[in-house]
């Protein structure tokens, strides 16, 4: 059962959070920002969460350099690094959007899609880009495949591309995320266990240009089948709710 408020059809008129992690990532704050800039005016109220998830660089300075051009952005600290979910948790937190929009810092998303995820959201109470044609190596494209394979077959959140990081859901949505390391790769695995409508929509993806990727194969592996089994864990041990008290639990939290 779909849990949802009624949304307004015309999604523009709410505030849109955009929450971005950063960690490392100095040189793409600025670039970012200025895509950011060309599709706020579409929304009637507009922030973006730049989080830095303690970086070693300049990241935090040239947050908060971009921050007396674009007004919008909402400049956020980590004392220390704690990795993309405790980053990306802290971001939608401290938003104040009805609307949360989530990319990652490294400009492979491409802000352009936003609005098309945000028009697209209606009944929905998430729309998860996928990337139709990525600009990843044959060996990360691969073992992309394998292991959003591995995981739908345990999650069954039925979700082709759950890497894709731009994703767009309704506020309530955040209360379904445990604070737990890792939720960031099974969003809406956990969407779907509250009984969310989840859409999907193909969004671009470009070739990283400055920085370095945080992962590899190798890296990336064990840390996925460990949350893998956490998730699993979890949905076995949680305690579902009627359709009644939650929705009267979610009305009260947005007054």
């Amino acid at each position: 059962m779909n849990l949802a408020y009624e949304y307004s059809a015309d999604i523009t008129t709410m505030k849109l959070s955009v929450v971005i992690p950063f960690y490392n990532e100095e040189e793409n704050i600025e670039p970012l920002a200025r895509e950011l800039d060309s599709i706020k005016d579409e929304y009637t109220a507009f922030e973006a969460v730049f989080v830095d998830d303690g970086s070693t660089d300049n990241t935090w300075t040239e947050i908060l350099k971009q921050k007396e051009k674009f007004p919008f952005i909402e400049p956020l600290r980590q004392a220390k690094n704690g990795g993309q979910s405790a980053a990306m948790l802290a971001g939608l937190r401290h938003a104040a959007g009805d609307i949360m929009v989530t990319l990652d810092g490294d400009l492979q998303n491409d802000p352009a899609d936003i609005p098309k995820l945000t028009k697209a959201l209606g009944d929905n109470d998430a729309v998860c880009g996928y990337r139709g044609k990525r600009k990843d190596s044959f060996s990360k494209l691969l073992a992309s495949r394998i292991g959003n394979a591995v995981r739908n077959r345990f999650t069954r959140d039925g979700i082709r591309d759950t890497g894709c990081s731009l994703k767009v859901f309704k506020k309530e949505c955040v209360a379904d995320l445990p604070p737990v390391d890792g939720v960031h790769r099974f969003m809406p695995a956990y969407f779907k266990l509250m009984d969310r409508k989840i859409a999907e929509m193909e969004v671009s993806h470009r070739k990283r240009v400055h920085g370095v990727s945080k992962y590899t194969n190798l890296k990336r592996l064990p840390r996925t089948l460990f949350d893998l089994i956490g998730f699993c864990w979890y949905r076995k041990r949680l305690i579902r709710q009627t359709s009644d008290a939650a929705r009267q639990q979610e009305k009260r939290g947005s007054h």
